[in-house]
């Protein structure tokens, strides 16, 4: 109950009022919940603070202030020029300095723009007269003021009456700001023409072309609320748009264009077929269009029944033949030590452009005993679930707390990409905070090597039994002996709270893209261009040259990676030389650690 309010005076102020009230409010037992609920609302602070401002206004109001002069920015610089004229002591070169910062010259600016009132946009009258028609409707005649921004909103044309209608209004574009177009509202005239005989592309560019005051006359929709509700849905685009080349697009100057790797809020996602999106990091606060999930993958399927959408092309495997095998040195595929011979053609590119570039060719050699489906903690990810098509996967921002475990490093590299000679300098400059997982091998112990250090040593029985657990994200075999890196063997250095450098084939991703190791993932490749079929030898005493054929395959090879695993690519690492490589790893797994990433929302879940 509200016990009798005391006699206020006129000069009480509206918030010392409220105030009052609060503190008459006492609540009883019919209406306790009621009153306790206008008792929080009247309290809150924010309330308050509205009133204060309200008195304040009311104030400033009654003084009925006018400026003094509608330029003060000219009188400044008069008198800047008057104290630059003669002889200045300590106060006039203050004063001048003072005039001269660009904070006062913009507030001055902005006191002549309000003293001149020059803020207002000049509109044309009102029409005097309304359609016969239209007589019996509800009309709203709507003034917009845009500038070479599109309007922000789409139509299409009823088909049951022929009418035009908003189809949706694109969120802080001119429409969505001025709150007076709603989508299903009704539009007949557009600056004095009508348009309902005219097609929905020819009144789009009328509205697109349109610059200044554009009056629309509407037959506003029957809904007592704009659907449209702020969505914080994030999306990493996996394939290029453009809109201008769709032609499904209801309005290409609405489309959103983006590359592969873009993240994308969605802001929209009630038309089932266009969502409304912003590209993070954009400047611009409208939103564009872009292919719902649904409707890309839908036309996809057509284009691909229709052979216009080409199926996935396996990458090119190089070969060796079994001598080229058998010149490499006895000791075989070692960790962290590359074999290469310079017999061969493979090994002459090795030795201008990595030591580690036979055994990338080595690796590629390997025959898997077996596929390996369903792997414990396969991924579940747009990229998964929709393994024909490369649409959207959803993101979030994820930031590293101190309990976490560091995230797995994983480098991929087409030929020439000198992997295992970058991750070793990495580990040698601080190894205490990086390592590398160690591999296993069926091949027997020699007597300088330990445990655990350059492998792990195994039965051929315990390799095959890991092999059947799905334990290895890679595996093959060299010389009748077998060889892969496997899962625990990553676990192990990341539990030791070390970051874990892995360099593998893009295919063991697949393995690895799990929330238990949120693997960030580097492209390595060279910079390749056709001077560079030279003689070549800064890394070897050796030099030999590199021809335009095997060029061509490195660029093949750095193509193919990019086409089939590039939606996985966290960054790319273009090397111009090992220095700078070097120097620009060090700075990406710096910002790994210290800014936060976006990565998929189903690993922040866990």
């Amino acid at each position: 109950m509200i016990e009798a309010m005391p006699i206020l005076s006129a000069s009480t102020g509206l918030h010392e009022t409220l105030a009052l009230l609060t503190s008459q409010l006492h609540p009883d037992a019919n209406h306790k919940e009621d009153l306790v609920f206008l008792k929080d609302v009247f309290s809150e602070k924010s309330l308050a603070y509205l009133m204060k401002i309200h008195e304040k206004l009311k104030q400033y109001e009654k003084q009925s202030p006018t400026p003094v002069l509608h330029s003060a920015s000219c009188l400044a610089e008069d008198l800047a020029e008057e104290l630059q004229s003669g002889p200045m002591e300590g106060d006039e070169r203050e004063l001048l300095l003072l005039l001269s910062t660009p904070h006062l010259k913009a507030v001055l600016s902005a006191h002549d723009t309000v003293a001149q009132k020059n803020f207002d946009p000049v509109l044309p009258p009102l029409p005097d007269d309304l359609d016969d028609d239209l007589e019996e409707e509800s009309v709203k005649i709507v003034r917009l003021v845009k500038n070479k921004e599109p309007l922000g909103a789409t139509i299409r044309r009823d088909e049951a009456t022929g009418a035009v209608i908003v189809a949706r209004i694109m969120r802080g574009g001119a429409a969505d700001r001025s709150g007076l177009v709603h989508v299903g509202d009704e539009l007949r005239e557009v600056n004095g023409n009508l348009i309902i005989h005219k097609r929905p592309d020819e009144i789009s560019q009328i509205l697109s072309q349109a610059q200044g005051s554009i009056t629309l006359k509407i037959i506003p929709a029957i809904m007592e609320e704009d659907k449209l509700k702020e969505s914080w849905v994030y999306l990493r685009a996996l394939f290029d748009y453009t809109p201008f080349e769709d032609k499904a697009t209801p309005c290409q100057e609405a489309g959103l264009p983006f590359k592969r790797g873009d993240v994308l809020q969605v802001v929209s996602h009630d038309d089932a077929t266009w969502w409304q999106a912003k590209r993070v990091g954009d400047s611009n606060l409208r939103a564009a269009l872009i292919p719902s999930t649904q409707f890309q993958e839908r036309r996809l399927r057509y284009r691909m029944k229709m052979g216009t959408f080409p199926a996935p092309v396996s990458p090119k495997t190089p070969t060796y033949d079994r001598t080229e095998r058998e010149d490499c040195d006895s000791e075989g595929f070692q960790s962290g030590q590359d074999i290469v011979s310079p017999k061969s053609k493979a090994a002459r590119v090795s030795c201008a452009f990595s030591w580690d570039f036979y055994a990338a060719g080595l690796r590629r050699s390997f025959r898997l005993k077996k596929d390996r489906q369903g792997s414990p903690g396969e991924p579940s990810t747009p990229v998964a679930t929709q393994t024909d098509f490369l649409i959207y996967e959803e993101v979030t921002r994820y930031q590293p707390s101190s309990n976490d475990k560091p995230r797995l490093i994983v480098l991929i590299g087409s030929l020439g990409a000198r992997l295992n000679e970058l991750k070793q300098k990495v580990i040698a400059e601080n190894p205490r905070r990086y390592g590398v997982a160690v591999p296993h091998t069926t091949r027997p112990r020699k007597s300088h090597e330990r445990e655990a250090v350059e492998y792990h040593f195994i039965t051929k029985a315990a390799f095959d039994a890991d092999i059947h657990n799905n334990k290895f994200i890679e595996y093959g075999e060299y010389k009748d002996n077998l060889y892969g890196t496997s899962l625990d063997s990553i676990r192990s250095v990341l539990d030791r709270n070390k970051v874990c450098l892995v360099d593998v084939q893009p295919e063991a991703l697949k393995t690895l893209r799990t929330a238990e190791f949120k693997p960030y993932v580097i492209f390595v490749k060279p910079r390749l261009q056709d001077s560079q079929c030279r003689r070549a030898g800064s890394s070897s005493s050796l030099n030999y040259s590199i021809t335009g054929e095997d060029l061509q395959e490195m660029r093949q090879s750095s193509e193919q990676i990019d086409e089939r695993y590039g939606h996985w690519v966290d960054r790319i690492l273009v090397k111009e030389d090992p220095v700078s490589a070097l120097a620009e790893l060090q700075a990406m797994l710096e910002r790994v650690e210290a800014v936060p990433q976006w990565v998929p929302i189903s690993w922040a879940r866990t």
